[in-house]
């Protein structure tokens, strides 16, 4: 029998090596995030109808995601196993970044507001391009022992660079004096300038890790004692459409009933990401006396600064939150932010100064923290060891699915129920975080 060798621990500083490149990725998703309406509406895109642009993410990523993972495992070149697609997936993003603002300048072959919305299918896609690999990358290098301090360090890089991203625009504009106001139908020049630096950003720190960063090869993984199981059920389960059709028929109990959770909870999310920059707009600002236009612009560009508080704050939460679900239990602990986010939310509906929107962002980001950790902990313990990989790619489906439901009826649902008064897509994200909540504490968990 042929010993295993055990793979060796990274020093913190070859972990923030790593995972240096997701700070790029989140810069520019949060770009988009914080801006992909504002631009769409500038090209004249009516609120019912934002969902249906924005569908173009979970769509993307249910496609785009597992094929990637399935290339990258039976990749290896010169340049490695996962930076190749690293480096195609950041230049087709940097791009799309540069591109999606200036959507008007191709109005000769396309109308603005169709080039905008194919920007954003682009950039969706390439964002999945480069994101997908990352998380094998941690797995691939890091011993068991490390995953979790791996993991922990990428979430903190993921919500710095959505701080980034979603800053962006007001610190241009109030701090370097790039003009945030323009013509209607022309996006202003602190956003534009914004997507430039996100491509700049995206690109360096994707190289960074590229170049700071070595990979195993498959022969090196094969031959280490804690991955030899993954590589074995890579080979013997990766078989087909068929394989993944029949576990997904037989998943877990608990995985059922984390997928009622992952609706509630992404539902939630997505319409506050369409609607939250028209929401505060028409909610809060044209309250005030002034050029509609302008108002506006103030509102997405103080909408950018909420949603980097809300990032930050989840960035801090994911640093103690195994602490606290050690001490109160995971499903409580999710259960307990998803109630904050959900409170939060409502809490906008009844907030007129700008300013204090600020307090419910802080729930916000209890809530988003938890999201993209408690599920996949609650979710690993009920999954058996040999499908793991194919369990948790097939978990991806209850992100994207209620995405895309959200995307063909959360506009007409505004529209009919609440004649397109899109605050109420904030108070309806609200409702459905709160049910993610309740949905939560019927789940049978081991802590």
């Amino acid at each position: 029998m042929i010993s295993k060798l055990h793979k060796p621990k990274l020093s913190t500083v070859q972990i923030i090596n790593m995972s240096i490149g997701f700070l790029g990725i989140q810069t520019g998703f949060a770009l988009q995030n914080g801006n992909a309406s504002r631009i769409l509406q500038t090209f004249g895109a009516d609120v019912e109808h934002l969902s249906l642009f924005w569908l173009a993410a979970p769509i993307t990523g249910m496609i785009v995601q597992p094929i990637i993972g399935y290339y990258s495992d039976r990749t290896w070149n010169k340049i490695g196993r996962r930076k190749p697609y690293f480096l195609i997936g950041a230049i087709l993003t940097a791009i799309a970044l540069i591109l999606m603002p200036n959507a008007a300048l191709f109005t000769a072959i396309l109308p603005p507001l169709l080039i905008g919305a194919g920007m954003l299918t682009i950039m969706d896609a390439s964002i999945n391009v480069t994101m997908e690999p990352f998380r094998a990358l941690v797995a691939d290098n890091l011993p068991s022992s490390q995953r979790s301090l791996g993991f922990s360090i990428q979430t903190f890089i993921i919500g710095s660079g959505a701080v980034i991203g979603s800053w962006l625009p007001y610190v241009l504009t109030h701090y370097l004096g790039v003009d945030g106001t323009a013509a209607e139908g022309v996006i202003p020049p602190n956003v534009i300038c914004s997507f430039y630096c996100g491509a700049g950003i995206l690109l360096l720190s994707i190289l960074w890790t590229v170049l700071s960063t070595k990979e195993y090869s498959p022969d090196q993984l094969a031959s280490f004692e804690d991955t030899a199981l993954e590589v074995e059920t890579i080979a013997k389960h990766r078989s087909g459409l068929f394989a993944i059709v029949d576990d997904f028929r037989t998943m877990p109990k608990t995985m059922k009933q984390l997928g009622l959770v992952q609706f509630f909870s992404w539902f939630a999310l997505f319409m506050m990401w369409v609607y939250t920059t028209p929401a505060i707009a028409e909610h809060i600002f044209y309250l005030k006396d002034g050029d509609k236009s302008k108002l506006y612009m103030d509102a997405a560009n103080w909408v950018g600064v909420l949603f980097g508080i809300y990032n930050a704050v989840s960035a801090i939460y994911a640093l103690f939150l195994a602490k606290i679900a050690a001490k109160f239990g995971r499903k409580q602990t999710h259960a307990f932010s998803l109630i904050m986010g959900g409170l939060g939310l409502i809490s906008i509906f009844i907030i007129k100064d700008p300013n204090l929107l600020i307090i419910p962002m802080i729930g916000i980001g209890l809530a988003w923290g938890s999201i993209l950790a408690m599920p996949y902990a609650i979710l690993s313990d009920s999954l058996p060891a040999k499908k793991m990989g194919v369990y948790m790619g097939i978990f991806n489906f209850f992100i994207t699915f209620p995405q895309i439901v959200c995307g063909f009826f959360g506009g007409y649902m505004i529209k009919i129920f609440f004649d397109s008064n899109s605050v109420y897509g904030i108070l309806l994200a609200g409702v459905f975080m709160l049910l993610g909540a309740l949905s939560v504490l019927q789940i049978k968990d081991k802590i």
